[in-house]
């Protein structure tokens, strides 16, 4: 069993995984000010709560797009495991073939979830990962990484809207029951939950038409998949048929050092 960490923006999410297989799935607040002990006690605790001993690991991989708290978290991996962990980026192996302007300026996480999609489902596909910013990733049929869209979040939107509204308050993200609503509340709810459903429903349709097919519309044979702690609260709303995944990026991450190992 490896130790899996995709650090985000927002959250930390971290497992054991083997095979495929999750032992457990966590969620930490991204905190750059932490200490490498801070980090390690609430990793250790997280594993021994799941009836993990941190000795079951044989390894350990990192994806950050936070790469102020990278070695802060190795350290700290490497003091509950005992082991160095591998870190997604520059000089280690993918798989992936991508075919955009700059390789390199592709996110650790979208590379993660595209290399799991890929070995998990049919191609043509697309990733959409929902968190601090939502992103949606289109691999083709022949796997290659064709490019995506970067939009703000959920939360990010809702929050720069009560903010900057002063009239507005904070509200959470349950679904309304009608698109038309009768008070602010309702009124936000439905323009967060159901405007976020076909606005990705709307860009799952643009995004179809510009991806090059011989015979086949891809519109129809387009494999969806989404993540991501928000997707559980947008996806049951769009037209589309799209899969969630919650470990798709812990699969992707052994996947990734199963690559790069020596063993």
């Amino acid at each position: 069993m490896i130790l899996a960490i995709d650090v985000g923006n927002t959250n930390i999410v971290l497992g054991g995984i083997e095979n495929g297989k999750t032992s457990f799935i966590s969620r930490l607040s991204t905190d750059p000010g932490k200490t490498e002990d801070e980090y390690a006690i609430q990793i250790k605790m997280i594993t021994e709560l799941n009836g993990i001993s941190t000795k079951n690991f044989s390894g350990a991989i990192i994806s950050s797009v936070v790469p102020q708290i990278i070695s802060t978290l190795q350290a700290a991996v490497r003091k509950v495991t005992g082991h160095t962990s591998l870190i997604v980026g520059p000089g280690l192996k993918t798989g992936l073939d991508i075919k955009i302007d700059n390789p390199a300026q592709l996110g650790s996480d979208i590379v993660v979830g595209a290399v799991a999609a890929i070995a998990l489902y049919p191609k043509p596909l697309m990733v959409i990962d929902m968190g601090t910013a939502t992103t949606i990733c289109v691999v083709d049929k022949n796997k290659c990484y064709r490019g995506g869209v970067i939009l703000p979040g959920v939360k990010v939107a809702m929050e720069s809207l009560t903010k900057n509204a002063a009239q507005l308050q904070s509200i959470g993200l349950d679904a309304p029951v009608k698109a038309i609503g009768t008070n602010t509340a309702d009124c936000m709810r439905s323009g967060v939950i159901f405007g976020n459903a076909a606005m990705i429903d709307g860009l799952i349709d643009r995004m179809s038409t510009e991806l090059p097919s011989e015979n086949d519309d891809c519109s129809k044979t387009m494999t969806i998949v989404a993540t991501g702690g928000l997707a559980p609260k947008i996806i049951p709303f769009c037209t589309h048929n799209i899969i969630i995944n919650d470990e798709l990026l812990l699969i992707g991450l052994e996947i990734i050092f199963n690559l790069n190992s020596r063993h």
